[in-house]
């Protein structure tokens, strides 16, 4: 990928980022709060919607734009003709690769955050000192292996069903999307692989909601799964399966839309300065 193309990728997956964080942030703490272990209501309910919004804010653009340009990157490195069969295949790795690189920064960001929307009432920096404290470094990554486990499946649904929806609508009005097309594919197909993987999302969240030193926070995600199962059943496993459907939705609309809409403009701007 040629140096133009990789700073746009960096610069759109960044503002894309960022400007879907922000504007669902209270969607995500009603979700992370339906999920938490001690209900709705003791973790907060609509009270401080807000808490943890800072590690959001300066975890949301390193993140999704390492997201992004790995993502462009292996789509670039494994080129094959659109009409190949294998085109679907290229895109799953792609964003498999994506999730795993980008989930370095996000781990950290998450776990701070997700702590907050439970703990209204203290710091952000605070809980953030609090993990380095008590658990070190490692504190930051517990739940690294459960969020990858959830987002791989996620993309694997998403970006494959996110580009094969452009590809349709490009063909079917013979000229390429238009950037709110490509949002619409992109709230279409981000709801979609929400709703199918909100279990892993469940298991995500009670591994690193869990106190230090329970066997949930070992982070083994069948066992979490397994304890939500045998204490609340299939309600359990989908909590908060609506409000995450709803912000992923907004948020593949916003995301995809906004990294296509910038992605292009860069390009356009980078060729006419060239």
């Amino acid at each position: 990928m040629d140096r133009p193309g990789f700073m746009a990728s960096l610069v759109a997956g960044g503002i894309a980022g960022v400007s879907v964080d922000l504007i669902l942030f209270p969607l995500d703490t009603i979700k992370t709060r339906l999920q938490s272990p001690q209900g709705f209501h003791k973790a907060g309910g609509f009270h401080g919607i807000y808490a943890g919004v800072p590690s959001a804010a300066i975890g949301s653009f390193p993140n999704a734009a390492a997201f992004f340009i790995t993502y462009e990157y292996v789509k670039w490195f494994l080129h094959t003709d659109s009409s190949s069969y294998l085109t679907p295949m290229k895109h799953m790795l792609a964003a498999s690769a994506g999730e795993v690189v980008a989930c370095l920064i996000r781990v950290p960001s998450e776990v701070v955050k997700q702590r907050a929307q439970v703990s209204a009432s203290t710091r952000t920096f605070q809980i953030f000192s609090n993990i380095l404290y008590e658990e070190g470094i490692q504190g930051l990554y517990r739940g690294y292996k459960s969020t990858v486990l959830r987002e791989i499946p996620f993309s694997l649904v998403q970006f494959p069903l996110w580009e094969s929806l452009k590809a349709l609508w490009s063909w079917r009005q013979d000229h390429v999307v238009d950037s709110w097309q490509s949002a619409v594919c992109g709230a279409f197909a981000g709801g979609f692989a929400a709703a199918v993987t909100t279990p892993l999302d469940v298991a995500k969240t009670r591994i690193m909601l869990a106190k230090a030193g329970s066997s949930t926070a070992s982070g083994n995600v069948l066992s979490a799964l397994h304890r939500v199962w045998r204490s609340q059943g299939l309600a359990g496993l989908f909590a908060g399966v609506f409000p995450r459907i709803t912000a992923i939705s907004l948020g593949g609309f916003i995301f995809l839309g906004t990294y296509d809409q910038t992605h292009s403009l860069l390009l356009e701007v980078g060729r006419k300065s060239s």
